[in-house]
């Protein structure tokens, strides 16, 4: 945007200690960091225009450090911004628009909430003003108090992941300006019977709206997202690519990512108990351990990497 890129980091918790020294990985998003380039990626700096960037250790996230941290239900963690066009080009009203879950656990991850705020003001967390509802005439109410936002949208339960850390219905949302229309990508968690992530295929939506608030209408559902009918897919992390939208609205091209595994010979289990020795002697991983590491894993998990694939859309 104006010759700027910002990304928000997200951070976890920090891990919690078993009784014999090891951590447990009981982990959740629960804030995210904003840092920015002011000369189209030359050059990074934090949210205070501080540079280098600089990730803070467990001790020293807070809410000085981060633009989200402990917020209420862990909400604004996983953050999405709204794309519209390069350099946001396709804006007219002056704001920037950010999506995200609004917690971390099944029935608060699954809904949607999101804030606004002006171009010039996006550094500033003050300046943020939060989604709180539809006026009758379809306008959104905005508020400056995070705890009066509300929710823009609710996705279905039941595809929010118990174990591992909870992840899922991290949208992308993009502007097609041939159609004049907002299209949103999301996805469930596909969980095991025991709440254990990636135990089954996962779920896939697309949604259209007027407005970047809504209201959105779902116009596609994949209960079980099996990317070229693959039944050991577990897709995630669906992206709508926004350079990527036809000159006409009507196709764009979809990116995401694959966690199924495939035990190659068994190097998996070898892995895993090279890392557990390791550990053991405390002992960090030289620059050949990483090579090996990554060779192993692209054999383990040839899908996790940049899959895409075309959508096409009917206009009614």
């Amino acid at each position: 945007m104006d010759g700027h890129i910002y990304q928000f980091l997200s951070t976890f918790n920090h891990p919690s200690a078993r009784p014999d020294g090891s951590t447990w990985p009981d982990l959740r998003f629960i804030g995210a960091k904003l840092i920015y380039s002011p000369d189209n990626g030359r050059t990074w700096h934090n949210q205070d225009g501080s540079t280098p960037v600089v990730w803070e250790s467990w001790q020293q996230r807070s809410r000085k450090t981060m633009v989200f941290f402990e917020e209420p239900q862990d909400t604004f963690s996983l953050l999405t911004v709204l794309q519209m066009g390069r350099s946001y080009e396709a804006n007219r009203d002056g704001y920037v628009y950010v999506y995200a879950p609004n917690g971390s656990t099944e029935g608060t991850m699954n809904e949607l909430v999101m804030f606004r705020v002006r171009k010039a003001e996006l550094l500033n967390r003050g300046a943020y003003e939060y989604f709180s509802g539809l006026q009758p005439d379809g306008a959104a109410t905005w508020v400056k108090d995070i705890n009066a936002r509300g929710v823009v949208h609710t996705f279905p339960r039941g595809w929010v992941n118990a174990t591992a850390h909870p992840y899922a219905w991290h949208p992308s949302v993009v502007y097609n300006a041939p159609l004049g229309l907002y299209m949103m990508a999301n996805w469930g968690m596909g969980t095991a019977p025991d709440g254990e992530w990636f135990g089954k295929p996962s779920y896939l939506g697309f949604w259209t709206a007027p407005n970047p608030w809504g209201p959105w209408t779902q116009v596609h559902e994949e209960t079980a997202w099996t990317p070229d009918k693959d039944s050991a897919s577990r897709a995630y992390q669906p992206q709508i690519a926004p350079r990527w939208i036809a000159e006409d609205g009507k196709s764009f091209w979809l990116v995401w990512t694959d966690f199924q595994k495939k035990d190659y010979k068994g190097e998996f289990k070898q892995l895993q108990e090279e890392y557990k020795r390791r550990r053991e002697r405390k002992q960090a991983n030289t620059r050949e351990d990483d090579m090996r590491t990554a060779a192993i894993m692209r054999r383990i998990m040839p899908y996790y990497s940049f899959n895409t694939q075309r959508v096409d859309l009917v206009i009614a």
